[in-house]
């Protein structure tokens, strides 16, 4: 498994490749991502919908989404994509240089499919050449490659200003229907908190009126009462199912599992 990047300190361009299956856990996508998929197959759901990326698709990250992936070579073959972040300080200088904010709130998926363009391909074609650069000196040259990219996702759909130039926080939602959507997520309750558009207190507070119970007490008795019925009722395995449920490793898992129906996770009968 291998991972180069522009630069040591965190180049927003990036390439990501894998010879075997890679399974994230979860990821939390802090800011726009723009990637196109060079080989492999890319498998991203936010907990409702599943997103399937092949060779030759462009996609479009949303900022602020908690999304589980899967990372799939093609046989004897390595998975490839190449990607650039769109953090909130750069596209705050390009909505200011250009003097275009968002106008309006658009609903649209925590990931885009983006269509197939000569623009983007020609782009992506000569990111390559940027990998191997290193010195801090090369910044201006990836500045000039992000504003390259700006201008072409919105030269090929001009409706992403009202997304890409949103700056505002998230705002207050339905707590309880966001965490019964969300809760397999591995993330910490700060980034459960931002998302539900409260601070880290008031989301605590918030939560035990709701569930009468902590936060970190609701997520793991929830998360075991989705395996329960996985094995149970749908025959499936604790290695199966422990990383899409959030738990970090098996071994908690099991451990957890016991202590809570006072049985292993293989020993439960399926109906």
């Amino acid at each position: 498994m291998t991972t180069s990047t522009l630069h040591k300190y965190h180049s927003p361009v990036a390439s990501s490749c894998y010879t075997t299956l890679h399974r994230e856990g979860e990821q939390f996508i802090p800011e726009f991502v723009f990637s196109y998929q060079v080989s492999g197959t890319l498998v991203m759901n936010d907990g409702q919908q599943s997103y399937t990326f092949h060779p030759g698709d462009y996609r479009l990250g949303r900022r602020n989404q908690l999304i589980k992936f899967q990372k799939i070579p093609p046989d004897g073959g390595e998975y490839k994509s190449l990607s650039v972040q769109l953090d909130q300080p750069f596209l705050r200088s390009m909505s200011m240089e250009a003097g275009q904010l968002s106008t309006s709130a658009v609903s649209r998926p925590p990931v885009i499919r983006l269509p197939e363009d000569p623009l983007f391909k020609n782009y992506f074609d000569s990111l390559p050449a940027y990998l191997p650069l290193h010195e801090k000196d090369d910044v201006l040259l990836v500045t000039l490659k992000l504003r390259e990219a700006v201008l072409l996702l919105l030269k090929v759909d001009p409706t992403l200003k009202d997304m890409l130039f949103d700056f505002s926080d998230p705002g207050k939602i339905d707590l309880e229907a966001f965490m019964h959507q969300n809760f397999h997520f591995n993330v910490p309750l700060q980034r459960f908190a931002y998302l539900t558009g409260r601070s880290l207190a008031t989301f605590k507070r918030d939560f035990e009126k709701i569930f009468h119970i902590t936060p970190s007490r609701w997520l793991l008795q929830r998360r075991l009462q989705e395996a329960h019925y996985l094995i149970r009722e749908k025959g499936l395995r604790s290695a199966d199912i422990y990383l899409d449920l959030g738990f970090e490793d098996l071994s908690h898992f099991s451990f957890a599992f016991r202590k809570q129906f006072g049985v292993s996770p293989t020993k439960i009968n399926m109906k």
